[in-house]
């Protein structure tokens, strides 16, 4: 039996003003006083006319007005009217009643409404792109706001504008594209084209145009994550601009921008990139931050790495470096012994590199400079720590910051460093006397030996000439042996003093590095601090033998080995040589140096007229001086000459001095 339809009942089953694009109610008769009767046949479920609709449709209050008689509409040709609900005639068949219940109207599907209302309240854009048009409304001191059309603002931050956004003021208009949204619910926007794909066309130009497109995040499988870009399209975990994969599942339901990087359509084999966009967008801002920088600015940054040359400074994405020299007045051995890491430091751009981009930075620029307040005079006692030291010297800080220079020759009076390292050590604490200062230059230059007693003040004291000493040998010259006679107080063998006996071609012939010898100081020199010293003085040899032998008066015979006006040197022996005083009277043939010419006629008129020889005195002569009565009266002794056999008496014997004075016989 099919239900009895009353008036009341077919209210509830019309459809609602919401329900279709044109929410205008078929109006009904007035309410039928009688029950419709039911018809014959055989008896079927009852066809409800409000089977499909949702209960806020059946109960929308809408319909109400529409059901006042005023607002009826005429009804339909071969439709039902009023009149068969009032005049208790049975209804027709199933299909007539169905016929009943459909509007005037054609009537929209749900689908189709749900696509509408989809339609006339969603903020997306047109198919194939999500560039919005945004329009500045308000600017902070981070961020630009924009208009987009949303009920929400959307937001860039200033960097991502040209010299930090300067230029910008409400009212100018940009591309734009939704990225997100962020704490504040602001949407986060990008100058970045994204493309929102709907086909296989529109991923094929997205591809080869390398444009950006949006996906949601599904699903983390096997290597990677499973984005849907309009089809299933596999990204790579390496490519997915995370650090981990806990990062990885956050981005699980998320939306992204990626970059089609492999596309076969005939396997629907789609690849996506999001890393390579993320780095696109990040050099995108840091070159419009990077822009905005220039040399001497103050910047902030945080330290990122530590190295031994330096710190890498992040300073909002854009990397610069702080070299060891450029974070302190004072020196710094190692960065870590001064920072760490995530410390945030305020530094100045020292240089910036046109071609590569790099950027110098330095820390100790903002600190007051040490070399303004010195008070330092020459001359004067300071204390310092030795922090570095070097071939030539050794680097003292005397105050933070300022450090002088103690010269490896200005460390030890006598001793010879080959280097400082010697006699000092890094990290000791040493006195020093200030020796110069150039402020302009900023240097120090410093003496150690200087706060020691200096011990040639009182050489010529303590070591006489003619003194004999005992030391080692320091150092081997071609020239000699230098020995060490007191600490700082050095004296020099001459090669030709180490030995008599035989010549030497270089003293390590005889001598080594730290023997100890014995030596007699010949002379000494303390302005030049020299000392000469000799080793063969204080060996007997044959000259105190002869010299033991003889005494004043003897006489003997030698040779000539060097004939002046003044002075003859006469060989006795074997390495013995003595001195010849010439007398008044006496005269040398062939020692003196050579006259001066004279023209031959001078020479003539004045050479002595040589007498005559008278043959019978001379033999006469000879005669008697063979006889031995008497020596010939007129005989003159024979020119000393170089090379001449003479007999010699003996004037003076000095043993100390082994010296040996004569004269002719």
């Amino acid at each position: 039996m099919y239900p009895v339809m009353t008036n009341n009942n077919l209210e509830e089953s019309l459809p609602t003003s919401e329900s279709t694009p044109e929410p205008v109610a078929q109006p009904l008769a007035e309410p039928a006083a009688e029950a419709v009767a039911e018809p014959a046949g055989t008896p079927e479920p009852a066809l409800s006319l409000s089977k499909g609709l949702d209960s806020e449709t059946m109960e929308s209050p809408a319909l109400e007005p529409a059901l006042t008689p005023e607002l009826q509409p005429e009804p339909l040709a071969g439709a039902p009217g009023p009149s068969h609900l009032g005049t208790g005639e049975t209804l027709p068949s199933d299909s007539a009643a169905f016929e009943l219940s459909e509007p005037s109207e054609p009537q929209e599907s749900f689908a189709d409404m749900l696509s509408a209302f989809e339609r006339s309240h969603s903020h997306k854009t047109a198919p194939g792109q999500r560039q919005l048009q945004g329009v500045v409304v308000s600017l902070s001191a981070e961020q630009v706001f924009l208009d987009i059309g949303y009920k929400t603002e959307g937001v860039l931050p200033r960097s991502a504008f040209a010299n930090n956004a300067d230029a910008v003021k409400p009212g100018d208009t940009f591309p734009v594209s939704v990225t997100g949204r962020n704490e504040e619910h602001y949407y986060e926007l990008s100058l970045f084209k994204v493309a929102q794909v709907r086909d296989w066309s529109a991923l094929e130009a997205a591809f080869a145009d390398k444009t950006a497109v949006v996906g949601t995040v599904t699903e983390v499988i096997k290597g990677g994550l499973s984005v849907d870009i309009g089809v299933r399209a596999f990204m790579p975990g390496s490519r997915s601009g995370t650090k981990d994969a806990a990062e990885m599942e956050k981005l699980v339901g998320t939306e992204i921008n990626c970059r089609i990087t492999k596309l076969d359509v005939m396997d629907e084999n789609v690849v996506v990139d999001r890393r390579v966009v993320l780095e696109e967008q990040a050099r995108g801002i840091n070159a419009a931050r990077q822009a905005a920088l220039k040399e001497g600015d103050t910047v902030t940054g945080t330290v990122r790495t530590l190295m031994p040359y330096g710190a890498f400074i992040d300073m909002g994405g854009i990397d610069g470096l702080l070299h060891v020299s450029d974070i302190s007045h004072a020196r710094v051995t190692k960065p870590e012994d001064v920072l760490t890491l995530g410390q945030e430091l305020e530094l100045r751009i020292l240089k910036i590199d046109p071609e590569t981009k790099k950027i110098s930075l330095g820390l100790k620029q903002l600190q007051p400079e040490p070399w303004q307040t010195v008070s330092l005079a020459v001359n004067q006692r300071v204390t310092g720590t030795v922090t570095r030291l070097a071939d030539f010297g050794a680097f003292v800080e005397i105050e933070p910051g300022i450090e002088g220079l103690i010269h490896i020759s200005e460390m030890s009076y006598g001793k010879k460093l080959r280097h400082p390292s010697d006699l000092l050590k890094q990290g000791e604490r040493v006195d020093a006397v200030i020796l110069a200062i150039k402020p302009e230059e900023r240097r120090i230059s410093l003496g150690l030996k200087q706060t020691l007693a200096d011990p040639w003040t009182n050489v010529e004291r303590t070591f006489p000439v003619g003194s004999s000493i005992i030391g080692p040998v320091t150092k081997l010259m071609n020239f000699g042996a230098f020995v060490q006679l007191a600490d700082g107080v050095e004296g020099l063998v001459h090669i030709s003093e180490i030995t008599a006996e035989r010549r030497l071609n270089h003293p390590s012939d005889v001598l080594r590095v730290g023997q100890i010898i014995k030596a007699v100081i010949l002379a000494i020199d303390p302005e030049k601090r020299q000392i000469k010293l000799s080793m063969k003085q204080l060996v007997p040899g044959d000259i105190d033998e002869y010299i033991a032998e003889r005494k004043v008066g003897d006489q003997v015979s030698g040779r000539v080995v060097e004939a002046n006006d003044s002075f003859v040197q006469v060989e006795l022996g074997d390495g013995i040589r003595a001195e010849c005083r010439i007398k008044s009277g006496s005269s040398v043939a062939e020692g003196a140096p050579p006259a001066r010419p004279v023209p031959a006629a001078q020479a003539a008129s004045a050479a002595p007229q040589v007498p005559k020889l008278d043959l019978s005195s001379l033999s006469s002569q000879l005669k008697n001086r063979w006889k031995g009565n008497t020596a010939a009266a007129s005989a003159k002794p024979e020119p000393l000459a170089e090379g001449q056999i003479r007999t010699f008496k003996i004037t003076k014997l000095d043993p100390e001095a082994k010296k040996i004075e004569v004269e002719l016989a």
